[in-house]
């Protein structure tokens, strides 16, 4: 015999009640277990931008003032060096597409077990430290090294290129270092794509190049773009390949940093280019967002 009338009423009401009273406890619950993880990542990652920020806004008296982002901005050397970074960063960024996106669509097409085994080639990296993968590509760059040495002996050149202690060879070595960051999230996104859209797009009349366009490459996106941030944002603050394979000649900013507080001791100066810096990556990524709409891949 069903209910109805008031008594169907009061039953939802309570059972309303109850889902609601569930949803209230849940939400404590989650926030609760989260409540930990919130303050750590508060203390670590947000406490000291606080600081670094504060401390951009003292000249070296001590007194309050914007002396430190004056001459950011009125400074040649600083505009340099901002230029400088950006032009490595974007470059490296570009490189490190134009390298891994064919080749995470060829491994993407292999068996899983192949795939699998060429991906260790591109963890290999991780395994040896920054400044040992540095060093190493110095010894091959230098005006005596392996590839200058073995194109003289070929004929190929007459004499030594300059490939190290300038832009090129920090570019070069620093494309080694963050391939794998665009390589990771992109292979993973095209894994997961279904190849049988594709066949179904050439089966209803589209050309493979057309059905690899409008189908596999927008699907691809998302993890292109976040392997493009990584690297991007990665690039910006690298130190320690422009510094050795760049031998003074290349001054990015994360040494321009450097020097300032070692050489001058001027630490709201570098705190101010270092506030720049960030402000000036998030708003590219925020620029990045408007013209790509990353916002609506992620959500696909």
């Amino acid at each position: 015999m069903s209910i109805v009338g008031p008594q169907a009423d009061a039953a939802s009401l309570r059972n309303s009640g109850t889902l609601k009273s569930d949803e209230r406890r849940e939400r404590l619950t989650i926030f609760g277990l989260s409540l930990p993880a919130v303050l750590a990542i508060l203390i670590v990652v947000f406490l000291p931008i606080f600081w670094l920020s504060s401390l951009s806004l003292y000249n070296a008296t001590g007194a309050l003032s914007a002396e430190n982002y004056d001459r950011i901005f009125s400074s040649a050397l600083y505009r340099r060096t901002f230029v400088v970074t950006f032009q490595i960063s974007i470059s490296v960024t570009l490189i490190c597409v134009l390298l891994g996106y064919p080749l995470c669509y060829w491994l993407s097409k292999l068996p899983n077990r192949t795939s699998a085994i060429l991906m260790v080639f591109v963890l290999v990296p991780f395994w040896t430290s920054v400044l040992v993968r540095t060093y190493a590509w110095l010894v091959l760059l230098q005006r005596n090294g392996i590839i200058n040495s073995s194109l003289v002996s070929m004929g190929i050149i007459e004499e030594p290129l300059q490939l190290a202690h300038n832009l090129t060879g920090s570019i070069i070595g620093m494309v080694h270092i963050m391939l794998p960051f665009l390589v990771l999230p992109l292979y993973a996104t095209m894994r997961s794509i279904d190849t049988d859209l594709v066949r179904a797009a050439v089966g209803l009349g589209s050309s493979p190049r057309g059905a690899f366009w409008r189908v596999f490459f927008p699907m691809s996106l998302p993890g292109l773009f976040a392997g493009i941030v990584l690297v991007f944002i990665l690039s910006l603050g690298f130190y320690v390949t422009p510094a050795l394979l760049g031998g003074g000649r290349v001054q990015m900013l994360a040494q321009r940093i450097e020097s300032t507080i070692t050489v001058y001791s001027n630490w709201g100066a570098a705190s101010a280019l270092g506030v720049v810096l960030l402000v000036l990556a998030l708003l590219m990524i925020w620029l990045m967002n408007r013209i790509f709409g990353l916002d609506k891949l992620f959500m696909r």
